[in-house]
């Protein structure tokens, strides 16, 4: 449903579709014969305003598609809602290393032909209603599929549905081949082209339209497939479970989320495949310099990070004075907000929801207070967007305003940069001196930030969900923030928060610099080496684009020499 191609599109609302956007770059990168699929959301995310107090406001942000992309002029009609609905695609190219591009189509419902209802249809992102909502996943599924037969791609080996929304793309499938009725062989045969990842590790985070809804809109045969091939359940048409329906591969986005989904869904065998991010384009021009020049090759195989152990540390201290000075001056062109570069610095950037638990920090205003005093000034930095929807997503952005001025004249400076998109978060994400994740356990599925983080030599201190059950190694790329098997306790984990910064984060940055950097360089050679799209690709293209009776008939070609 989004895919981050580049700040200037507004194609994406957070770590989803910025996923997305890695992972096709790195299949760009890596020569892989890949199509991205996508809605072309004509009004954008939405830009963010902050008042004084942390109220949140927000316009839309349209943007042209034809100052980035070629258009296709191609025409496909899609059934809904007993209408036909014309579908047309901008074309964006995405360019690897070595000239090599994947394309990412853009859907358009916004053709003159069209009703006034249907052309708004790929308008927005995550908007409207549940009618909307389900109309525009049509668009996706059932339309991604036509669009790509009209562009002439006929020997497509695998679907990917990256989260439910695309899951009608199934039914679209299974509509080609079912005559009379589909039978197990039929929805075997569009199983066999499926594979789904789930991003979401709790329930309510799963589409489901009521059958009255589904029906209303689904032509009649459509319906009828979801009927014969018993997708709908108990008067529902939940899209996770009509994707593992079809799918024959299926995985969550960390070793901890794939073992929650394989108990959510115990009738579905769960794999998991750790997410990664696109390491060229998050790691900042001072480190990209540093790793040219000490480990050449990184570009192509991201695994030479791994031989960052072996880079002086005085030339990592170099590179992240350099991001960091980066961070404060684009902070102070586009906020007017001028930063100390000898504080120590906090970044928390991410999108704004309550179970990202953006208030820990200050749970206990007055010892925060005192660590600030007594052991070393802070300067946290925080951002990120609320869905315009999400009434409690707005209300942990005012606490953190009311925070930041409940601590104002002490020597913890909070500042909330308004605005959050692709291009920040690059600064802040190289440019901090520890990134800092509190979600409450067990709904982070993967997170990626810390991973970015990671690329530029910035520890975390974090909760231990999602990736950071693998990529915390204590003291050697980051710190933990309570414990490892405990049950998830706000209190417990503020002590530990505290308890981290005062005794041990605090004194180790301001009185032995060198430990610190250590730390830095770890988290790259430990961390930025495997947690990378590359790395992330490579599995999914051994694990799930290829079935494995496939693999075998290469295996053995290759034993016999004929390959």
């Amino acid at each position: 449903m989004e895919i981050a191609l580049r700040s200037e599109i507004p194609t994406y609302s957070g770590g989803l579709g910025v996923l997305a956007g890695d992972m096709l770059r790195s299949g760009a990168d890596l020569e892989i014969p890949m199509i991205g699929i996508t809605l072309v959301h004509h009004l954008g995310y939405f830009r963010q305003y902050l008042d004084a107090k942390g109220n949140q406001s927000g316009e839309p942000t349209r943007w042209r598609p034809s100052d980035f992309a070629e258009p296709t002029n191609v025409r496909v009609m899609v059934g809904l809602e007993g209408r036909g609905i014309a579908i047309t695609a901008w074309r964006y190219r995405l360019v690897g290393i070595s000239g090599v591009c994947v394309p990412v189509y853009l859907l358009d419902t916004d053709l003159p032909e069209n009703a006034e209802y249907d052309r708004s249809l790929t308008n927005e992102l995550y908007g409207g209603d549940q009618r909307y909502r389900l109309m525009q996943e049509a668009v996706l599924g059932l339309g991604g599929a036509k669009l790509l037969d009209a562009l002439g791609y006929k020997n497509i080996g695998s679907y990917h549905m990256n989260e439910g929304h695309a899951a009608l793309l199934a039914i679209g499938l299974l509509e080609r081949i079912a005559r009379g009725g589909p039978g197990e062989t039929e929805i075997e045969a569009v199983r066999h082209q499926c594979v789904f990842t789930t991003h979401t590790p709790v329930p309510a985070g799963h589409d489901q339209f009521p059958r009255s809804l589904v029906a209303s809109v689904l032509d009649v045969g459509l319906m009828q497939l979801l009927d014969a091939s018993q997708c709908m359940c108990e008067g529902v048409l939940n899209m996770t479970f009509l994707a593992l329906r079809f799918s024959r591969f299926i995985n969550g986005v960390a070793m901890r989320h794939g073992e929650i989904s394989a108990s959510m869904f115990p009738n579905y065998p769960v794999h998991a495949i750790t997410n990664g991010v696109h390491a060229i384009s998050w790691t900042s021009p001072p480190f990209r310099d540093l790793f040219d020049r000490f480990l050449p090759g990184w570009r192509y195989d991201n695994l030479c990070l791994r031989y960052a152990i072996r880079i002086p540390l005085d030339h990592i201290q170099a590179a992240h004075h350099a991001a960091k000075q980066r961070m404060m001056e684009e902070i102070r062109s586009r906020y007017g907000v001028v930063l100390q570069e000898n504080v120590f610095t906090i970044g928390f950037a991410r999108r704004a929801a309550a179970y990202k638990r953006a208030d820990l920090l200050f749970s206990d205003i007055e010892r925060l207070r005192n660590i600030g005093r007594t052991v070393g000034a802070m300067q946290i930095l925080y951002a990120g967007k609320a869905h315009p929807q999400d009434e409690s997503g707005k209300e942990m952005i005012r606490r953190v305003f009311e925070s930041a001025a409940a601590l104002e004249r002490s020597d913890v400076r909070v500042i909330y940069l308004n605005n959050y998109e692709t291009e920040l978060a690059s600064f802040l994400a190289s440019g901090v001196d520890l990134w800092l994740n509190t979600p409450l356990r067990p709904h982070e599925a993967s997170g990626t930030s810390g991973m970015k983080a990671a690329l530029n030599g910035i520890p975390s201190l974090s909760v231990l969900d999602g990736w950071w059950v693998e990529g915390c190694h204590e003291g050697l790329t980051g710190w933990a923030i309570g414990e490892r098997q405990a049950v998830p306790d706000s209190g417990g984990e503020s002590a530990s928060l505290y308890s981290k910064l005062e005794s041990v984060i605090l004194p180790m940055y301001y009185r032995n610099r060198t430990a610190y950097t250590e730390i830095m360089r770890s988290a790259i050679s430990v961390n930025a080496s495997f947690f990378n799209t590359n790395r992330m690709l490579g599995q999914y293209l051994n694990e799930a684009y290829f079935p494995r009776e496939r693999m075998l008939t290469i295996a053995g070609c290759a034993r016999q020499g004929a390959v």
